[in-house]
């Protein structure tokens, strides 16, 4: 089920970053993934290449789109959603508002 897209602004709702809001940098369907901004940082070891340095880095580790839940741009508060056909046209909307997270 594909809830979430890239660019959505997201609260998590349950792990070590519960509470933190993001955006989605990318979205793996297949595992139903998402990557947020500044969330599930792990530290990675990196051996010397030809262009870059070697040490310990910090990189962005995907999560589970059920741990994540969509923030309203409207009453910034995260809320479920629901679909609506516009012009045949199937759009997500706020439960709580109304408001369509549709750009």
């Amino acid at each position: 089920m594909r809830r979430c897209k890239k660019g959505d602004i997201v609260k998590v709702i349950c792990g070590k970053d519960k509470g933190k809001e993001g955006k989605i940098l990318s979205v793996d369907l297949k595992q139903n993934k998402v990557t947020v901004e500044n969330v599930n940082m792990v530290t990675k070891h990196k051996k010397k290449d030809k262009g870059a340095d070697a040490g310990i880095i910090k990189v962005q580790a995907p999560i589970q789109e059920s741990n994540v839940i969509l923030v309203c741009p409207k009453c910034n508060a995260g809320t479920k959603i629901s679909y609506k056909l516009i012009k045949d046209k199937k759009i997500r909307v706020c439960k709580r508002c109304n408001e369509s997270f549709e750009k």
